[in-house]
């Protein structure tokens, strides 16, 4: 696994910790979710610039991008409902 790849997957580490903080949704908690989303959100930017700056794009980061993505947007939307 190549660098952007593992920022991907850490992106994706970050998705229960944002589930985690809007289960009991404080305002302390809140602004923790929103500083959670914006740098996971970020590293989403930075990842696909390092793969294509490096040319380390592979079949498993063209996986893994758009997968994380969705459960970035779907799982804070169902913790709503």
């Amino acid at each position: 696994m190549n660098l952007p790849t593992w920022i991907t997957f850490s992106r994706l580490l970050g998705v229960p910790f944002l589930l985690h903080f809007l289960h009991n949704p404080t305002v302390t908690y809140r602004w923790i979710c929103l500083g959670i989303f914006l740098v996971v959100a970020s590293t989403d930017w930075l990842d696909g610039y390092l793969a294509r700056k490096l040319n380390q794009v592979t079949d498993l980061g063209k996986f893994l991008d758009p997968l994380v993505d969705k459960l970035l947007i779907f799982a804070p939307l169902l913790a709503f409902i």
